[in-house]
């Protein structure tokens, strides 16, 4: 099974910290964000507070207002700088490889910052297209203009959109819970829980068993990719 990076960090320093001769870094909002993002990596969503950010940055809490006018917008602010992180180039013209590079890109950065994931997912079906942060507009902005450059009538390019990040998503966040939720479930024990199946009930999940104790999540995912892909080219060739 493929090694993932572990979704806390034991010990870190904190971003407050006094810089030699005791001056604290100048407080920005970069500055503020990428500390909220190690917070979220190491402690989870439920961490971060205004309260708990001006203690790692050794702030009044009231003087990170000017960054981030609520936690809201703070959450906001750490999805936008996590995508900042997903490279894309609308210009390359093979936009199955773009597409391919992209899941992977992505499945690597949700491993990188599991808790952040809830945001990318959810956050925003609960937002208006128009009101979401620019930060988190811009794949799909990219990626429409990937695809109508090579050939997707806008309409279909937005359903091939749709359809891409279904999958992709679905993908991390099953592989995720995996990991997440037990952590230390290994081969065998996974092997001995599907075994207790009733054999006349569960024929095909028993005999998969040793495929699922052996998943692999960037095979998986690119195996799913190309499926995909195939499908989302038929517009293309009618």
């Amino acid at each position: 099974m493929e090694p993932v990076p572990s979704p806390k960090t034991p010990t870190r320093p904190s971003s407050g910290g006094d810089k030699a001769g005791g001056e604290k870094p100048k407080l920005s909002r970069e500055l503020v964000l990428s500390t909220a993002l190690e917070l979220v990596d190491a402690e989870g969503l439920d961490a971060l507070t205004m309260r708990r950010l001006g203690q790692e940055l050794g702030r009044d809490p009231m003087s990170l207002y000017r960054y981030a006018s609520n936690r809201a917008a703070l959450l906001d602010g750490v999805t936008e700088l996590v995508l900042q992180e997903l490279s894309i180039f609308p210009d390359r013209p093979d936009w199955q490889a773009q597409l391919r590079q992209i899941a992977h890109d992505l499945r690597l950065l949700a491993l990188r910052h599991p808790n952040v994931v809830p945001l990318l997912v959810t956050r925003p079906l609960s937002t208006p297209l128009g009101l979401r942060p620019l930060g988190t507009l811009r794949p799909l902005e990219q990626i429409l203009s990937l695809l109508i450059d090579a050939g997707f009538a806008p309409a279909d390019a937005l359903h091939v959109y749709r359809a891409y990040y279904g999958f992709l998503y679905g993908h991390i966040l099953n592989e995720l819970q995996e990991y997440i939720v037990d952590p230390d479930e290994n081969e065998a024990l996974l092997r001995l829980g599907l075994h207790r199946l009733p054999a006349k009930d569960f024929p095909r999940l028993r005999a998969l068993g040793p495929v699922l104790a052996d998943y692999d999540g960037a095979a998986e995912l690119d195996q799913g990719i190309s499926i995909l892909l195939a499908g989302l080219a038929v517009p293309l060739i009618h």
